[in-house]
Protein backbone atom coordinates (compact mmCIF):
# COMPACT_ATOMS: atom_id res chain seq x y z
CA UNK A 1 0.00 0.00 0.00
CA UNK A 2 2.01 2.96 -1.28
CA UNK A 3 0.63 6.27 0.09
CA UNK A 4 -0.97 8.53 -2.47
CA UNK A 5 1.32 11.39 -1.46
CA UNK A 6 4.33 9.21 -2.30
CA UNK A 7 2.83 8.25 -5.67
CA UNK A 8 2.37 11.94 -6.49
CA UNK A 9 6.00 12.57 -5.51
CA UNK A 10 7.20 9.70 -7.72
CA UNK A 11 5.10 10.86 -10.68
CA UNK A 12 6.33 14.43 -10.31
CA UNK A 13 9.97 13.26 -10.25
CA UNK A 14 9.71 11.05 -13.34
CA UNK A 15 9.02 13.05 -16.48
CA UNK A 16 7.17 10.70 -18.81
CA UNK A 17 9.15 11.86 -21.85
CA UNK A 18 12.44 11.06 -20.12
CA UNK A 19 11.20 7.70 -18.86
CA UNK A 20 9.76 6.48 -22.17
CA UNK A 21 12.69 7.99 -24.06
CA UNK A 22 14.94 5.74 -22.00
CA UNK A 23 13.30 2.68 -23.57
CA UNK A 24 13.19 3.82 -27.21
CA UNK A 25 13.68 7.09 -29.11
CA UNK A 26 10.89 9.66 -29.22
CA UNK A 27 10.58 12.27 -31.96
CA UNK A 28 9.10 15.68 -31.26
CA UNK A 29 5.85 16.44 -33.12
CA UNK A 30 4.67 19.94 -32.22
CA UNK A 31 4.07 20.11 -28.50
CA UNK A 32 4.04 16.30 -28.17
CA UNK A 33 6.37 13.40 -28.97
CA UNK A 34 5.77 10.43 -31.25
CA UNK A 35 7.16 6.94 -31.87
CA UNK A 36 6.19 3.57 -33.26
CA UNK A 37 4.03 1.88 -30.67
CA UNK A 38 5.87 -0.80 -28.66
CA UNK A 39 2.62 -2.63 -27.96
CA UNK A 40 1.54 -3.46 -31.50
CA UNK A 41 3.06 -3.65 -34.96
CA UNK A 42 2.71 -0.53 -37.11
CA UNK A 43 4.49 1.27 -39.94
CA UNK A 44 3.49 4.86 -39.12
CA UNK A 45 3.94 6.22 -35.58
CA UNK A 46 0.68 6.53 -33.68
CA UNK A 47 2.19 6.38 -30.18
CA UNK A 48 2.01 9.88 -28.67
CA UNK A 49 3.45 11.27 -25.43
CA UNK A 50 1.95 14.45 -24.01
CA UNK A 51 4.47 16.22 -21.73
CA UNK A 52 1.89 18.74 -20.48
CA UNK A 53 -0.50 16.12 -19.18
CA UNK A 54 2.24 13.55 -18.57
CA UNK A 55 0.24 10.92 -20.43
CA UNK A 56 0.87 8.58 -23.34
CA UNK A 57 -1.63 7.21 -25.83
CA UNK A 58 -1.52 5.02 -28.94
CA UNK A 59 -4.19 5.87 -31.50
CA UNK A 60 -3.64 2.49 -33.15
CA UNK A 61 -4.19 0.01 -30.32
CA UNK A 62 -5.69 2.24 -27.63
CA UNK A 63 -3.03 1.71 -24.96
CA UNK A 64 -2.50 4.74 -22.78
CA UNK A 65 -2.09 6.13 -19.30
CA UNK A 66 0.44 7.58 -16.90
CA UNK A 67 4.13 6.92 -16.43
CA UNK A 68 3.19 4.14 -13.97
CA UNK A 69 0.98 2.48 -16.58
CA UNK A 70 3.71 2.60 -19.21
CA UNK A 71 6.39 1.00 -17.03
CA UNK A 72 3.94 -1.67 -15.81
CA UNK A 73 2.85 -2.48 -19.38
CA UNK A 74 6.29 -2.31 -21.01
CA UNK A 75 8.07 -4.26 -18.29
CA UNK A 76 5.15 -6.70 -17.78
CA UNK A 77 5.10 -6.04 -14.04
CA UNK A 78 2.35 -5.11 -11.62
CA UNK A 79 1.66 -1.55 -10.51
CA UNK A 80 3.53 -1.66 -7.17
CA UNK A 81 6.65 -2.99 -8.92
CA UNK A 82 6.44 -0.24 -11.54
CA UNK A 83 6.06 2.39 -8.82
CA UNK A 84 9.07 1.02 -6.94
CA UNK A 85 11.24 1.02 -10.06
CA UNK A 86 10.31 4.64 -10.77
CA UNK A 87 10.93 5.54 -7.13
CA UNK A 88 14.37 3.95 -7.31
CA UNK A 89 15.07 5.84 -10.54
CA UNK A 90 14.26 9.13 -8.80
CA UNK A 91 15.92 8.22 -5.50
CA UNK A 92 12.65 8.42 -3.58
CA UNK A 93 12.26 6.12 -0.54
CA UNK A 94 8.94 4.33 -0.20
CA UNK A 95 7.39 3.90 3.23
CA UNK A 96 4.29 1.81 2.69
CA UNK A 97 1.05 2.31 4.55
CA UNK A 98 -0.24 -0.26 6.98
CA UNK A 99 -1.90 -3.14 5.20
CA UNK A 100 -4.81 -5.32 6.15
CA UNK A 101 -3.88 -8.41 8.19
CA UNK A 102 -4.34 -10.60 5.09
CA UNK A 103 -2.18 -8.36 2.90
CA UNK A 104 0.48 -8.18 5.58
CA UNK A 105 0.60 -11.97 5.91
CA UNK A 106 0.85 -12.36 2.13
CA UNK A 107 3.71 -9.86 1.83
CA UNK A 108 5.56 -11.35 4.80
CA UNK A 109 5.24 -14.84 3.31
CA UNK A 110 6.55 -13.63 -0.05
CA UNK A 111 9.58 -11.99 1.55
CA UNK A 112 10.30 -15.08 3.64
CA UNK A 113 9.98 -17.35 0.60
CA UNK A 114 12.35 -15.16 -1.42
CA UNK A 115 14.87 -15.30 1.42
CA UNK A 116 14.44 -19.08 1.75
CA UNK A 117 14.96 -19.64 -1.98
CA UNK A 118 18.06 -17.44 -2.06
CA UNK A 119 19.57 -19.27 0.92
CA UNK A 120 18.54 -22.63 -0.52
CA UNK A 121 20.36 -21.82 -3.76
CA UNK A 122 23.50 -21.04 -1.76
CA UNK A 123 23.08 -24.24 0.30
CA UNK A 124 22.63 -26.47 -2.77
CA UNK A 125 25.60 -24.77 -4.46
CA UNK A 126 27.84 -25.14 -1.43
CA UNK A 127 26.87 -28.81 -1.20
CA UNK A 128 27.85 -29.30 -4.84
CA UNK A 129 31.24 -27.62 -4.46
CA UNK A 130 32.35 -28.85 -1.05
CA UNK A 131 30.59 -32.04 -0.02
CA UNK A 132 32.17 -35.42 -0.94
CA UNK A 133 28.65 -36.82 -1.48
CA UNK A 134 28.36 -34.56 -4.56
CA UNK A 135 31.26 -36.13 -6.49
CA UNK A 136 28.94 -37.85 -8.95
CA UNK A 137 27.24 -34.50 -9.64
CA UNK A 138 30.62 -32.82 -10.08
CA UNK A 139 31.68 -35.50 -12.56
CA UNK A 140 28.46 -35.16 -14.51
CA UNK A 141 28.78 -31.37 -14.82
CA UNK A 142 32.44 -31.66 -15.81
CA UNK A 143 31.46 -34.11 -18.54
CA UNK A 144 28.91 -31.60 -19.79
CA UNK A 145 31.50 -28.83 -19.91
CA UNK A 146 30.13 -26.92 -16.91
CA UNK A 147 33.13 -26.06 -14.76
CA UNK A 148 33.26 -24.52 -11.30
CA UNK A 149 33.23 -20.92 -12.58
CA UNK A 150 30.10 -21.56 -14.66
CA UNK A 151 28.45 -23.34 -11.73
CA UNK A 152 29.22 -20.30 -9.58
CA UNK A 153 27.78 -17.81 -12.10
CA UNK A 154 24.55 -19.78 -12.45
CA UNK A 155 24.47 -20.99 -8.82
CA UNK A 156 24.16 -24.60 -9.94
CA UNK A 157 23.85 -26.90 -6.93
CA UNK A 158 23.20 -30.44 -5.79
CA UNK A 159 20.38 -31.82 -3.63
CA UNK A 160 21.72 -34.68 -1.51
CA UNK A 161 20.27 -38.16 -1.73
CA UNK A 162 18.30 -37.77 1.48
CA UNK A 163 14.64 -37.67 2.43
CA UNK A 164 14.96 -34.85 4.95
CA UNK A 165 18.33 -33.06 4.64
CA UNK A 166 16.87 -29.91 3.13
CA UNK A 167 13.82 -29.79 5.42
CA UNK A 168 16.00 -30.10 8.53
CA UNK A 169 18.40 -27.45 7.24
CA UNK A 170 15.56 -25.00 6.49
CA UNK A 171 14.06 -25.51 9.95
CA UNK A 172 17.48 -24.93 11.50
CA UNK A 173 17.67 -21.57 9.67
CA UNK A 174 14.54 -20.46 11.54
CA UNK A 175 11.92 -21.04 8.83
CA UNK A 176 8.52 -22.13 10.06
CA UNK A 177 6.73 -25.26 8.93
CA UNK A 178 4.18 -23.37 6.80
CA UNK A 179 6.93 -21.36 5.11
CA UNK A 180 8.86 -24.50 4.21
CA UNK A 181 5.70 -26.15 2.86
CA UNK A 182 4.71 -23.08 0.85
CA UNK A 183 8.15 -23.02 -0.78
CA UNK A 184 7.35 -26.20 -2.71
CA UNK A 185 10.79 -27.55 -1.83
CA UNK A 186 9.23 -30.24 0.34
CA UNK A 187 6.14 -32.43 -0.04
CA UNK A 188 3.75 -33.78 2.58
CA UNK A 189 3.67 -37.52 3.09
CA UNK A 190 -0.12 -37.45 3.46
CA UNK A 191 -1.74 -34.73 1.35
CA UNK A 192 -5.05 -35.19 3.16
CA UNK A 193 -3.46 -34.66 6.57
CA UNK A 194 -2.11 -31.08 6.97
CA UNK A 195 -0.14 -32.08 10.07
CA UNK A 196 1.65 -35.01 8.44
CA UNK A 197 5.43 -35.06 8.06
CA UNK A 198 7.10 -33.77 4.92
CA UNK A 199 10.04 -34.95 2.84
CA UNK A 200 12.46 -33.25 0.45
CA UNK A 201 11.05 -32.78 -3.04
CA UNK A 202 14.52 -32.80 -4.65
CA UNK A 203 16.83 -35.73 -3.89
CA UNK A 204 20.07 -36.73 -5.67
CA UNK A 205 19.53 -34.10 -8.35
CA UNK A 206 21.56 -31.33 -9.90
CA UNK A 207 19.78 -28.10 -8.98
CA UNK A 208 19.27 -25.19 -11.38
CA UNK A 209 17.85 -22.05 -9.70
CA UNK A 210 15.01 -20.43 -11.65
CA UNK A 211 15.01 -16.62 -11.39
CA UNK A 212 12.54 -13.91 -12.24
CA UNK A 213 13.64 -11.03 -14.49
CA UNK A 214 15.08 -9.23 -11.44
CA UNK A 215 17.41 -12.14 -10.75
CA UNK A 216 15.57 -13.28 -7.61
CA UNK A 217 15.50 -17.06 -7.09
CA UNK A 218 11.85 -18.14 -7.10
CA UNK A 219 11.99 -21.89 -7.92
CA UNK A 220 14.27 -24.77 -8.90
CA UNK A 221 14.61 -27.37 -11.61
CA UNK A 222 16.31 -30.59 -10.56
CA UNK A 223 17.95 -33.01 -13.00
CA UNK A 224 18.17 -36.66 -12.05
CA UNK A 225 21.67 -38.15 -11.83
CA UNK A 226 20.92 -41.85 -11.44
CA UNK A 227 19.33 -43.81 -14.24
CA UNK A 228 15.85 -44.57 -12.97
CA UNK A 229 13.01 -45.52 -15.29
CA UNK A 230 10.50 -44.79 -12.52
CA UNK A 231 11.62 -41.19 -11.91
CA UNK A 232 11.27 -38.10 -14.10
CA UNK A 233 14.50 -36.84 -15.65
CA UNK A 234 13.63 -33.29 -14.61
CA UNK A 235 11.50 -32.19 -11.67
CA UNK A 236 10.48 -28.54 -11.27
CA UNK A 237 9.15 -26.67 -8.27
CA UNK A 238 5.35 -26.70 -8.12
CA UNK A 239 3.49 -23.42 -8.50
CA UNK A 240 3.86 -21.32 -5.36
CA UNK A 241 3.18 -17.71 -4.31
CA UNK A 242 6.49 -16.90 -6.05
CA UNK A 243 6.43 -19.18 -9.08
CA UNK A 244 3.92 -19.52 -11.92
CA UNK A 245 5.37 -21.84 -14.55
CA UNK A 246 3.66 -20.15 -17.49
CA UNK A 247 5.00 -16.71 -16.53
CA UNK A 248 8.74 -17.39 -16.33
CA UNK A 249 11.46 -17.71 -18.95
CA UNK A 250 14.63 -19.38 -17.69
CA UNK A 251 17.73 -17.24 -18.21
CA UNK A 252 15.90 -13.99 -19.01
CA UNK A 253 17.51 -12.14 -16.10
CA UNK A 254 20.90 -12.67 -17.77
CA UNK A 255 19.95 -12.55 -21.45
CA UNK A 256 17.50 -9.63 -21.81
CA UNK A 257 20.23 -7.13 -22.81
CA UNK A 258 21.33 -9.47 -25.61
CA UNK A 259 17.70 -9.94 -26.71
CA UNK A 260 17.36 -6.18 -27.14
CA UNK A 261 20.68 -5.86 -28.99
CA UNK A 262 19.98 -8.75 -31.37
CA UNK A 263 16.22 -8.03 -31.62
CA UNK A 264 15.75 -11.81 -31.56
CA UNK A 265 15.34 -14.57 -29.00
CA UNK A 266 16.61 -18.11 -29.45
CA UNK A 267 14.29 -20.46 -27.60
CA UNK A 268 15.95 -23.60 -26.22
CA UNK A 269 14.41 -26.55 -24.42
CA UNK A 270 16.51 -27.02 -21.30
CA UNK A 271 18.67 -25.33 -18.71
CA UNK A 272 21.93 -27.02 -19.75
CA UNK A 273 21.38 -26.14 -23.42
CA UNK A 274 20.82 -22.52 -22.44
CA UNK A 275 23.78 -22.27 -20.06
CA UNK A 276 26.14 -23.90 -22.59
CA UNK A 277 25.00 -21.55 -25.37
CA UNK A 278 25.18 -18.47 -23.14
CA UNK A 279 28.67 -19.30 -21.88
CA UNK A 280 29.79 -19.96 -25.47
CA UNK A 281 28.83 -16.41 -26.43
CA UNK A 282 25.32 -16.99 -27.84
CA UNK A 283 23.54 -14.93 -25.20
CA UNK A 284 20.17 -14.00 -26.73
CA UNK A 285 18.66 -17.23 -25.37
CA UNK A 286 15.70 -18.16 -23.17
CA UNK A 287 13.95 -21.38 -22.21
CA UNK A 288 10.27 -21.80 -21.26
CA UNK A 289 9.40 -23.90 -18.23
CA UNK A 290 7.97 -26.56 -20.50
CA UNK A 291 8.06 -27.02 -24.24
CA UNK A 292 5.30 -24.65 -25.38
CA UNK A 293 4.96 -20.91 -24.99
CA UNK A 294 2.18 -19.33 -22.99
CA UNK A 295 0.70 -15.97 -23.97
CA UNK A 296 2.36 -14.36 -20.92
CA UNK A 297 5.79 -15.67 -21.94
CA UNK A 298 5.25 -14.51 -25.53
CA UNK A 299 4.28 -11.03 -24.37
CA UNK A 300 7.38 -10.91 -22.20
CA UNK A 301 9.55 -11.76 -25.22
CA UNK A 302 7.74 -9.14 -27.32
CA UNK A 303 9.15 -6.47 -25.00
CA UNK A 304 12.68 -7.37 -26.00
CA UNK A 305 12.64 -9.02 -29.43
CA UNK A 306 10.99 -8.85 -32.83
CA UNK A 307 11.79 -12.41 -33.82
CA UNK A 308 11.77 -15.81 -32.14
CA UNK A 309 14.09 -18.61 -33.30
CA UNK A 310 12.86 -21.99 -32.10
CA UNK A 311 15.42 -24.67 -31.33
CA UNK A 312 13.55 -27.75 -30.16
CA UNK A 313 14.67 -31.34 -30.60
CA UNK A 314 14.61 -32.58 -34.21
CA UNK A 315 12.10 -35.32 -33.46
CA UNK A 316 8.32 -35.62 -33.45
CA UNK A 317 8.09 -34.32 -29.88
CA UNK A 318 10.18 -31.27 -30.80
CA UNK A 319 8.05 -30.56 -33.88
CA UNK A 320 4.86 -30.72 -31.83
CA UNK A 321 6.38 -28.47 -29.19
CA UNK A 322 7.06 -25.88 -31.90
CA UNK A 323 3.49 -26.16 -33.15
CA UNK A 324 2.10 -25.67 -29.64
CA UNK A 325 4.09 -22.44 -29.33
CA UNK A 326 2.61 -20.90 -32.49
CA UNK A 327 -0.69 -19.44 -31.23
CA UNK A 328 1.01 -17.35 -28.54
CA UNK A 329 3.87 -16.19 -30.80
CA UNK A 330 1.99 -15.55 -34.05
CA UNK A 331 -0.78 -13.79 -32.16
CA UNK A 332 1.76 -11.08 -31.27
CA UNK A 333 3.08 -10.88 -34.86
CA UNK A 334 6.53 -12.10 -33.85
CA UNK A 335 8.64 -13.45 -36.68
CA UNK A 336 9.34 -17.17 -36.25
CA UNK A 337 12.24 -19.19 -37.59
CA UNK A 338 13.35 -22.74 -36.84
CA UNK A 339 16.86 -24.04 -36.20
CA UNK A 340 17.54 -27.48 -37.65
CA UNK A 341 20.09 -29.57 -35.74
CA UNK A 342 21.86 -32.74 -36.89
CA UNK A 343 20.05 -35.95 -35.85
CA UNK A 344 20.83 -36.90 -32.27
CA UNK A 345 22.32 -33.50 -31.40
CA UNK A 346 21.11 -30.75 -29.10
CA UNK A 347 22.67 -27.26 -28.68
CA UNK A 348 24.78 -28.44 -25.74
CA UNK A 349 26.28 -31.45 -27.53
CA UNK A 350 26.72 -29.53 -30.81
CA UNK A 351 28.65 -26.73 -29.10
CA UNK A 352 30.80 -29.15 -27.09
CA UNK A 353 31.56 -31.46 -30.02
CA UNK A 354 31.87 -28.99 -32.91
CA UNK A 355 32.37 -25.62 -31.26
CA UNK A 356 30.17 -22.50 -30.89
CA UNK A 357 30.57 -21.56 -34.57
CA UNK A 358 28.70 -24.67 -35.62
CA UNK A 359 25.68 -23.64 -33.55
CA UNK A 360 25.94 -19.98 -34.64
CA UNK A 361 25.90 -21.11 -38.27
CA UNK A 362 22.75 -23.11 -37.58
CA UNK A 363 21.15 -20.04 -36.01
CA UNK A 364 22.01 -17.88 -39.01
CA UNK A 365 20.64 -20.55 -41.37
CA UNK A 366 17.36 -20.90 -39.45
CA UNK A 367 14.43 -20.98 -41.88
CA UNK A 368 11.11 -19.21 -41.75
CA UNK A 369 8.66 -21.40 -39.86
CA UNK A 370 6.25 -21.75 -42.77
CA UNK A 371 9.05 -22.82 -45.15
CA UNK A 372 10.18 -25.32 -42.55
CA UNK A 373 6.62 -26.57 -42.10
CA UNK A 374 6.10 -27.04 -45.85
CA UNK A 375 9.47 -28.75 -46.42
CA UNK A 376 8.89 -31.10 -43.50
CA UNK A 377 5.46 -32.06 -44.80
CA UNK A 378 6.72 -32.41 -48.38
CA UNK A 379 9.14 -35.12 -47.22
CA UNK A 380 6.25 -37.37 -46.14
CA UNK A 381 4.51 -39.82 -48.51
CA UNK A 382 1.10 -38.43 -47.56
CA UNK A 383 1.96 -35.00 -49.01
CA UNK A 384 2.27 -36.52 -52.51
CA UNK A 385 -1.44 -37.40 -52.54
CA UNK A 386 -4.13 -34.77 -53.31
CA UNK A 387 -5.94 -35.54 -50.07
CA UNK A 388 -2.74 -35.25 -48.02
CA UNK A 389 -1.75 -31.95 -49.63
CA UNK A 390 -5.18 -30.42 -49.04
CA UNK A 391 -5.09 -31.64 -45.45
CA UNK A 392 -1.74 -29.91 -44.92
CA UNK A 393 -2.92 -26.74 -46.70
CA UNK A 394 -5.92 -26.55 -44.37
CA UNK A 395 -3.61 -26.80 -41.35
CA UNK A 396 -1.29 -24.17 -42.83
CA UNK A 397 -4.20 -21.79 -43.50
CA UNK A 398 -5.38 -22.12 -39.90
CA UNK A 399 -1.85 -21.36 -38.72
CA UNK A 400 -1.51 -18.29 -40.96
CA UNK A 401 -4.83 -17.00 -39.70
CA UNK A 402 -3.29 -16.70 -36.21
CA UNK A 403 -1.31 -13.65 -37.41
CA UNK A 404 -3.07 -10.50 -36.22
CA UNK A 405 -1.55 -7.89 -38.53
CA UNK A 406 -3.61 -7.89 -41.74
CA UNK A 407 -0.84 -6.94 -44.15
CA UNK A 408 1.60 -9.42 -42.66
CA UNK A 409 -1.06 -12.13 -42.67
CA UNK A 410 -1.85 -11.55 -46.33
CA UNK A 411 1.84 -11.54 -47.29
CA UNK A 412 2.50 -14.83 -45.48
CA UNK A 413 -0.66 -16.38 -46.93
CA UNK A 414 0.41 -15.43 -50.47
CA UNK A 415 3.84 -16.95 -49.91
CA UNK A 416 2.46 -20.21 -48.50
CA UNK A 417 -0.18 -20.50 -51.23
CA UNK A 418 2.49 -19.97 -53.90
CA UNK A 419 4.69 -22.67 -52.42
CA UNK A 420 1.72 -25.02 -52.34
CA UNK A 421 0.92 -24.19 -55.96
CA UNK A 422 -2.62 -22.95 -55.34
CA UNK A 423 -4.42 -19.61 -55.85
CA UNK A 424 -4.68 -17.45 -52.76
CA UNK A 425 -8.50 -17.53 -52.88
CA UNK A 426 -8.44 -21.34 -52.86
CA UNK A 427 -6.01 -21.30 -49.94
CA UNK A 428 -8.33 -19.10 -47.87
CA UNK A 429 -11.37 -21.14 -48.92
CA UNK A 430 -10.02 -24.01 -46.81
CA UNK A 431 -11.05 -22.06 -43.72
CA UNK A 432 -14.63 -21.56 -42.48
CA UNK A 433 -16.09 -18.46 -44.15
CA UNK A 434 -15.90 -15.34 -42.01
CA UNK A 435 -16.83 -12.78 -44.65
CA UNK A 436 -18.31 -12.45 -48.15
CA UNK A 437 -14.89 -13.01 -49.74
CA UNK A 438 -14.55 -16.44 -48.17
CA UNK A 439 -11.32 -15.49 -46.43
CA UNK A 440 -10.67 -14.00 -42.99
CA UNK A 441 -12.07 -10.53 -42.66
CA UNK A 442 -9.71 -7.63 -43.35
CA UNK A 443 -11.19 -5.80 -40.42
CA UNK A 444 -8.85 -6.13 -37.50
CA UNK A 445 -10.15 -6.16 -33.96
CA UNK A 446 -9.03 -3.11 -32.08
CA UNK A 447 -8.75 -2.39 -28.42
CA UNK A 448 -8.81 1.34 -29.02
CA UNK A 449 -11.25 3.20 -26.78
CA UNK A 450 -13.73 5.15 -28.86
CA UNK A 451 -14.75 8.71 -27.88
CA UNK A 452 -17.41 8.50 -25.20
CA UNK A 453 -18.34 12.09 -24.46
CA UNK A 454 -21.41 11.75 -26.66
CA UNK A 455 -22.78 9.86 -23.64
CA UNK A 456 -24.10 12.37 -21.06
CA UNK A 457 -22.71 10.63 -17.97
CA UNK A 458 -19.25 10.35 -19.56
CA UNK A 459 -19.31 14.01 -20.61
CA UNK A 460 -20.37 15.05 -17.10
CA UNK A 461 -17.47 12.98 -15.73
CA UNK A 462 -15.01 14.83 -17.98
CA UNK A 463 -16.38 18.23 -16.97
CA UNK A 464 -16.13 17.32 -13.27
CA UNK A 465 -12.57 16.12 -13.77
CA UNK A 466 -11.47 19.26 -15.57
CA UNK A 467 -13.38 21.98 -13.75
CA UNK A 468 -13.59 22.37 -9.96
CA UNK A 469 -16.70 24.59 -10.27
CA UNK A 470 -18.58 21.76 -12.01
CA UNK A 471 -17.55 19.36 -9.27
CA UNK A 472 -18.86 21.70 -6.56
CA UNK A 473 -22.09 22.32 -8.49
CA UNK A 474 -22.80 18.58 -8.85
CA UNK A 475 -22.20 18.02 -5.15
CA UNK A 476 -24.75 20.70 -4.18
CA UNK A 477 -27.57 19.33 -6.34
CA UNK A 478 -30.39 17.52 -4.51
CA UNK A 479 -30.21 14.66 -7.00
CA UNK A 480 -26.45 13.99 -6.67
CA UNK A 481 -26.89 11.06 -4.22
CA UNK A 482 -28.67 9.21 -7.06
CA UNK A 483 -25.35 8.98 -8.87
CA UNK A 484 -24.40 6.12 -6.54
CA UNK A 485 -27.24 4.09 -8.06
CA UNK A 486 -26.06 4.60 -11.65
CA UNK A 487 -23.79 1.83 -12.87
CA UNK A 488 -21.98 4.03 -15.41
CA UNK A 489 -21.31 6.81 -12.89
CA UNK A 490 -18.68 4.98 -10.80
CA UNK A 491 -15.80 7.11 -12.10
CA UNK A 492 -17.77 10.34 -11.59
CA UNK A 493 -18.48 9.38 -7.97
CA UNK A 494 -14.78 8.71 -7.37
CA UNK A 495 -13.85 12.08 -8.86
CA UNK A 496 -16.37 13.88 -6.62
CA UNK A 497 -14.83 12.17 -3.57
CA UNK A 498 -11.25 13.03 -4.53
CA UNK A 499 -8.91 15.99 -4.71
CA UNK A 500 -7.65 15.07 -8.18
CA UNK A 501 -6.70 17.97 -10.45
CA UNK A 502 -6.44 17.80 -14.22
CA UNK A 503 -3.84 20.57 -14.08
CA UNK A 504 -1.60 18.49 -11.80
CA UNK A 505 -0.24 15.44 -13.71
CA UNK A 506 1.24 13.89 -10.55
CA UNK A 507 -2.13 14.12 -8.78
CA UNK A 508 -3.83 12.62 -11.83
CA UNK A 509 -1.37 9.71 -12.00
CA UNK A 510 -1.84 8.94 -8.31
CA UNK A 511 -5.64 9.07 -8.70
CA UNK A 512 -5.54 6.75 -11.72
CA UNK A 513 -3.54 4.25 -9.68
CA UNK A 514 -6.57 3.74 -7.41
CA UNK A 515 -8.83 2.64 -10.30
CA UNK A 516 -9.41 -0.81 -11.74
CA UNK A 517 -8.40 -1.52 -15.36
CA UNK A 518 -11.80 -0.81 -17.06
CA UNK A 519 -12.20 2.47 -15.16
CA UNK A 520 -8.63 3.46 -16.04
CA UNK A 521 -9.43 2.81 -19.70
CA UNK A 522 -12.47 5.11 -19.44
CA UNK A 523 -10.37 7.78 -17.72
CA UNK A 524 -7.74 7.58 -20.46
CA UNK A 525 -10.37 8.00 -23.16
CA UNK A 526 -11.90 11.01 -21.40
CA UNK A 527 -8.52 12.71 -21.07
CA UNK A 528 -8.25 12.79 -24.85
CA UNK A 529 -11.43 14.87 -25.14
CA UNK A 530 -11.37 18.71 -25.03
CA UNK A 531 -13.31 20.65 -22.40
CA UNK A 532 -16.13 22.94 -23.67
CA UNK A 533 -15.90 26.69 -23.42
CA UNK A 534 -18.45 26.80 -20.57
CA UNK A 535 -18.17 23.51 -18.64
CA UNK A 536 -20.77 24.58 -16.06
CA UNK A 537 -23.52 25.17 -18.64
CA UNK A 538 -22.54 21.99 -20.47
CA UNK A 539 -22.74 20.07 -17.17
CA UNK A 540 -26.33 21.28 -16.61
CA UNK A 541 -27.30 20.15 -20.11
CA UNK A 542 -25.72 16.76 -19.45
CA UNK A 543 -27.64 16.30 -16.25
CA UNK A 544 -30.92 17.18 -17.97
CA UNK A 545 -30.17 14.51 -20.58
CA UNK A 546 -29.38 11.98 -17.85
CA UNK A 547 -32.51 12.83 -15.91
CA UNK A 548 -34.63 12.67 -19.08
CA UNK A 549 -33.20 9.23 -19.88
CA UNK A 550 -34.06 8.10 -16.36
CA UNK A 551 -37.62 9.45 -16.55
CA UNK A 552 -38.24 7.84 -19.96
CA UNK A 553 -37.00 4.51 -18.64
CA UNK A 554 -39.34 4.70 -15.64
CA UNK A 555 -42.27 5.68 -17.92
CA UNK A 556 -41.58 2.71 -20.22
CA UNK A 557 -41.59 0.36 -17.23
CA UNK A 558 -44.96 1.71 -16.11
CA UNK A 559 -46.42 1.38 -19.63
CA UNK A 560 -45.23 -2.22 -19.77
CA UNK A 561 -46.78 -2.93 -16.40
CA UNK A 562 -50.14 -1.56 -17.54
CA UNK A 563 -50.37 -4.39 -20.06
CA UNK A 564 -50.73 -6.89 -17.23
CA UNK A 565 -54.33 -8.22 -17.51
CA UNK A 566 -54.38 -9.11 -13.80
CA UNK A 567 -54.29 -5.46 -12.67
CA UNK A 568 -57.36 -4.09 -10.90
CA UNK A 569 -59.08 -0.89 -12.01
CA UNK A 570 -57.58 1.01 -9.03
CA UNK A 571 -54.06 -0.19 -9.85
CA UNK A 572 -54.45 0.92 -13.48
CA UNK A 573 -55.64 4.35 -12.34
CA UNK A 574 -52.64 4.72 -9.99
CA UNK A 575 -50.19 3.77 -12.76
CA UNK A 576 -51.83 6.27 -15.15
CA UNK A 577 -51.39 8.97 -12.53
CA UNK A 578 -47.69 8.13 -12.14
CA UNK A 579 -47.24 8.27 -15.92
CA UNK A 580 -48.86 11.73 -16.05
CA UNK A 581 -46.56 12.96 -13.26
CA UNK A 582 -43.51 11.65 -15.14
CA UNK A 583 -44.75 13.29 -18.35
CA UNK A 584 -45.14 16.64 -16.57
CA UNK A 585 -41.64 16.34 -15.16
CA UNK A 586 -40.29 15.55 -18.64
CA UNK A 587 -41.94 18.73 -19.95
CA UNK A 588 -40.43 20.80 -17.12
CA UNK A 589 -36.84 19.64 -17.64
CA UNK A 590 -37.13 20.23 -21.40
CA UNK A 591 -37.23 23.98 -20.73
CA UNK A 592 -33.85 25.79 -20.87
CA UNK A 593 -32.15 25.93 -17.48
CA UNK A 594 -28.77 27.23 -16.41
CA UNK A 595 -26.99 26.29 -13.20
Amino acid sequence: MIPRETLEQIAAANDIVDVIGGYFPLKRAGSAFKALCPFHQEKSPSFTVNPQRQRYHCFGCGEGGSVFDFVAKYESVDFPTAARRLAERAGIPIVEQERSPGEDRELRLRKRLLALHQQAAEWFHDFLINDPAARSAQSYLKKRGLNRDIAQRWKIGYAPDSWDAFGKWAAAQGYERDEILHSGLVSQRDADNPSSDFYDRFRDRIMFPICNDLGEVIAFSGRLLASDAQAAKYVNSPETPLFKKGDILFGLHKSKRALIDKKSAIVLEGQIDLITAFEAGVQNVVAPQGTAFTEKQARTLKRYAEEVILCFDADEAGRKAAERSLPALLGLDLGIRVIELPPGEDPDSLIRNQGPESFINRVQAARDYFDFQIDTAAATPDFATPRGKVKFARTAAATVQLINDRLLREAVAAKVATRLGMPLADFWSLLPRTGKSGKPSDTQPTTAIQPVTTQPIAALTLFALGDLAVRRWISTQPWSPRLMEMEDAALLVKILDSEVSLDDPASLAAFAATLDSPTQALLNSLLREPLPGDPLAAAADCWHAIEKRDLLHRRDLLLARMRDPKLSHGEVTEIQKQILDLQKHLTDISRPLSP
